[in-house]
């Protein structure tokens, strides 16, 4: 067996990738704390990919998907924004809302969708536009994180 130096250790064992340590919060709970591979966050200027060495970071965070793998294995949550901060290979979320896609009832969520549509048309040009445009957004992650639950589940 051909093994190439960056994969063993001087003992020929199979060298440890480094990992992340990741914690996902809100204000009540802990949605997830462990170690992961990857971190895809949605960034307020796009998505956000984090791995084992990544610089020190803090970001704001919109609605969205948030993904944690570690090997085959992926959580994927709905958030509804945030922030995230990446140092020493931590990665800790501190989320205004999220769920897990077990905990998301699709019928509520696409009530909340339409009421939030109806919103943003009726207060197009008022102020109540932003609020209404940050509620369709929450329940649209939440919709896309439990469809994508039941496609897997197939």
């Amino acid at each position: 067996m051909t093994t190439h130096p960056e994969e063993t250790t001087e003992a020929h064992e199979p060298l440890l990738r480094p990992q992340l340590q990741v914690t996902v919060v809100t204000g009540d709970r802990t949605a997830y704390a462990g170690a992961a591979d990857l971190v895809l966050a949605p960034g307020t200027r796009g998505q956000i990919g984090i791995r084992a060495l990544h610089a020190p970071l803090l970001a704001a965070l919109e609605a969205g998907e948030l993904l944690v793998r570690l090997g085959g294995d992926e959580q994927v949550f709905a958030l509804g924004g945030g922030f995230l901060e990446v140092r020493d290979d931590q990665v800790i979320v501190l989320a205004d809302s999220v769920e897990r896609p077990e905990e998301i009832d699709v019928a509520r969520a696409e009530a909340a969708r339409r009421r939030a549509r109806s919103l943003v048309e009726r207060n197009r040009d008022r102020p109540e536009a932003i609020a209404a445009r940050q509620a369709l957004d929450r329940s649209r992650a939440r919709l896309k994180v439990a469809q994508r639950a039941r496609r897997q589940a197939r």
